[in-house]
């Protein structure tokens, strides 16, 4: 009897140090760094956060995508989503699918700086061997990437210390200080080089069925046309210029009338902008609409009206 006790009395702690081995060897909820950033300052965080990046697709067209990001300061925010748009930068393997990086391998952010929103980014001399064919493409990408950036609004390049003034290929001049009316994607449609206008609208673009945004500032001859109309108008009813771009504004859609009160816009269309009966509007169309408007007004928020109804209100604030 006695051994029979011993034995049991054995039988159950093996059977509680095994419990305690699986405990000890089984993973924890606990979530780990998606990446490493070196900066002591940032806070980091997991799966939930993202940013907004502009970068090449499948098509050649600098488009917007989102990439994981940190939660820091708008100068380490910058810098990180540089690294994104750099070839085998350190965040190249968060690249979505479809995309990929355009700034020249190697290339270094040596210093940056943020005063009255204006953001100074200094690289290394890397940044001078991009392709003469992606050279523009590369500003458009930095300026649309870094302005996404809340409290950011516009950018000056410099490379080791200097400013660019010129593309480095080509010599072609650009501004010392970029923002987004520098353009991207440029389509020109000129009868003469006076009173030249332009308008950025975003398209749906597709890649394995995942869509995403790709913007094209057009550049016309000012026909003293309002420029919200000119979009609506393009988006709805002008034949896309290239085939791989996608509106879904059908062609019966009209823009009956709008107003600008502070900082809202209140869009008022007929009812063949609704979706189905049960008075929705496509996710597609408040947004190829919402991110063409925010490009070209400086307002907060857009309402979507039918006949005068309110349908829905996108914060621009939250598209960026």
């Amino acid at each position: 009897m006695l051994k029979k006790y011993y034995i049991r009395k054995l039988n159950i702690i093996i059977l509680v140090l095994f419990a305690m081995l699986l405990i000890y060897i089984m993973p924890t909820n606990k979530k780990e760094p998606q990446y490493t950033l070196k900066n002591n300052n940032i806070e980091y965080i997991y799966d939930n956060l993202e940013e907004t990046i502009y970068l090449l697709d499948s098509n050649d067209y600098i488009a917007r995508t989102n990439i994981k990001g940190c939660k820091c300061k708008k100068e380490d925010m910058a810098k990180d989503i540089i690294e994104g748009l750099i070839i085998d930068g350190k965040k190249n393997n968060l690249i979505p699918n479809g995309f990929r990086s355009i700034i020249p391998s190697g290339t270094e952010v040596l210093n940056i700086n943020l005063e009255n929103k204006i953001l100074t980014i200094n690289f290394s001399k890397e940044l001078l061997d991009i392709n003469e064919k992606y050279e523009e493409k590369m500003i458009e990408a930095i300026i649309y990437s870094l302005t996404s950036i809340e409290g950011i609004d516009k950018v000056t390049i410099q490379v080791e210390g200097k400013t660019l003034d010129k593309l480095p290929k080509s010599q072609k001049n650009i501004p010392t200080t970029l923002d987004k009316s520098y353009g991207i994607n440029k389509n020109y449609n000129l009868i003469t080089t006076n009173n030249i206008e332009s308008y950025t609208i975003y398209y749906v673009s597709s890649y394995n069925d995942n869509k995403y945004y790709v913007p094209v500032t057009k550049y016309i001859n000012d026909n003293n046309k309002d420029k919200i109309k000119i979009i609506i108008d393009e988006l709805a009813t002008s034949p896309i210029y290239e085939t791989n771009l996608m509106s879904y504004l059908n062609s019966n859609i009209a823009l009956l009338d709008y107003k600008l009160e502070d900082d809202n816009i209140k869009l008022n269309f007929n009812d063949a902008i609704l979706a189905d009966q049960n008075n929705k509007i496509l996710e597609e169309v408040i947004y190829t609409i919402s991110y063409s408007i925010n490009d070209t007004y400086n307002t907060k928020e857009i309402s979507f009206l039918v006949n005068n109804k309110e349908i829905c209100k996108k914060s621009l604030k939250t598209i960026e």
